[in-house]
C-alpha cells in the first residue's frame, strides 16, 4: 500500500484487496447535536466508512460537513457527499478545505438531485459544474496544489479519497460505462453504484467496465437498500428514476408472513452475489431510516470481522 493518495481507511480497505463495506446516513432535519451518536453503535466494527447525504432528495438537512465531523467524533470515518445543486465552485472549493481541514479524507462528488422533487421546489439550484467536473476540480486541488482557476493553495492540499456515482440501471444502457470512464479520467478513486436489484443487468454492466479495465483504474462498490416492504420496492421500481426491482423480488415481499425478515433475506443474497462478480470491491448498505439493522445485515453477510488496518 505504498502508492496510498490519502490518510483514508477506506482507500487502505480498498488498497489491501479486502471487500470494503461503507454504511450511509442521512443527516437529520434539526440542529440536533446527537443525531449521529444514537446510530453510532450500528455503525462501529461493522462497516469501514459511513455516508453522509447532502440534502439528499433536495429537502434541508443537517450539513453533511457537520454530520461527517459528529461521525470522526464516534469513531466513525465519514464519507462526506457533496452535490452541485447548493454550489457554486468558489462554495464548493472552500468546504473541500475545510472539510479537510477538519479531518475528513473521503469525499463523494454528485450532481444532486433537482429541487422541484423536494419540498423547497422555488428554490434555484446552481449547478456552476458538474459532478464529473467537481472530481477533476478535487484531484487537481489534491495532485497538483492548484484551484479550479489555477492559480496555487497556500499551504495543505485536500488529502482526500475522491468518490463517484454511478448508475448501471439507467438508458440509454451502452452510456453508463462511457460516463464512468470520464469520472474515472477526471480522478475518482472510488464508485458507488445505485442500488443493485437486478443483478444480471448489473453483472453485464460490470463485464463493459472491467472489458474496458476500469475496474484496475478505480474502486467499484455496489449499492444496496434492505427492503422493507412490497410497497416500498414497488415504489423504487415505478416512482425512482434510474431504478431496476425484478418483478419477482416485489412477490416474494408481497407474499412473505415477514416482509421485514424477508427484506434482510434478500439484501443479503444481493450482498453475496454481487461480491461474487469479478471487479466489485465492496458494498455500499444504504438502509434508509432503518440503521438497527445494518449489524445483521453485514454479519448474516458474512462480512465480519472488518479489517483492522
Amino acid at each position: 500500500m505504498s502508492n496510498l493518495k490519502t490518510e483514508s481507511r477506506l482507500e487502505k480497505i480498498c488498497a489491501s484487496g479486502e471487500f470494503a463495506v461503507c454504511g450511509e446516513m442521512g443527516p437529520t432535519r434539526g440542529a440536533d447535536p446527537d443525531a449521529v451518536s444514537r446510530h453510532a453503535e450500528d455503525y462501529v466494527g461493522y462497516v469501514d466508512a459511513v455516508n453522509f447525504t447532502d440534502n439528499q432528495t433536495a429537502i434541508v438537512r443537517l450539513s453533511s460537513v457537520a454530520a461527517s465531523l459528529m461521525a470522526k467524533r464516534e469513531g466513525l470515518e465519514p464519507v462526506m457527499q457533496m452535490t452541485c445543486r447548493d454550489r457554486n465552485r468558489l462554495a464548493l472549493q472552500a468546504d473541500v478545505l475545510g472539510a479537510a481541514a477538519l479531518g475528513i479524507r473521503n469525499i463523494l462528488c454528485l450532481s444532486g438531485d433537482h429541487q422541484q422533487f423536494g419540498d423547497q421546489p422555488g428554490s434555484k439550484n446552481v449547478y456552476d459544474i458538474d459532478s464529473i467536473q467537481l472530481v477533476q476540480t478535487i484531484a487537481r486541488m489534491r495532485d497538483e496544489g492548484e484551484f479550479l482557476s489555477g492559480e496555487n493553495l497556500e499551504g495543505a492540499e485536500p488529502r482526500m479519497f475522491i468518490g463517484a456515482a454511478a448508475n448501471p440501471f439507467a438508458d440509454p444502457f451502452e452510456y453508463r460505462v462511457i460516463r464512468l470512464a470520464k469520472k474515472v479520467a477526471a480522478g475518482a478513486d472510488f464508485i458507488q453504484t445505485q442500488a443493485v436489484y437486478d443483478v444480471q443487468r448489473f453483472e453485464r454492466w460490470m463485464q463493459a467496465v472491467c472489458d474496458r479495465y476500469l475496474h484496475e483504474e478505480t474502486h467499484i462498490l455496489a449499492g444496496v437498500i434492505p427492503p422493507k416492504s412490497a410497497g416500498a420496492l414497488r415504489y423504487m421500481k415505478n416512482s425512482v428514476s434510474g431504478m431496476r426491482v425484478p418483478d419477482e423480488l416485489i412477490e416474494r415481499l408481497a407474499q412473505a408472513d415477514n416482509p421485514r425478515e424477508e427484506g434482510v433475506r434478500i439484501c443479503v443474497e444481493l450482498i453475496q452475489q454481487v461480491r461474487e462478480i469479478e471487479g466489485v470491491r465492496g458494498v455500499h448498505i444504504m438502509p434508509v431510516m432503518w440503521e438497527s439493522i445494518l449489524p445483521t445485515l453485514v454479519e448474516k453477510a458474512g462480512l465480519l470481522p472488518r479489517p483492522q488496518l
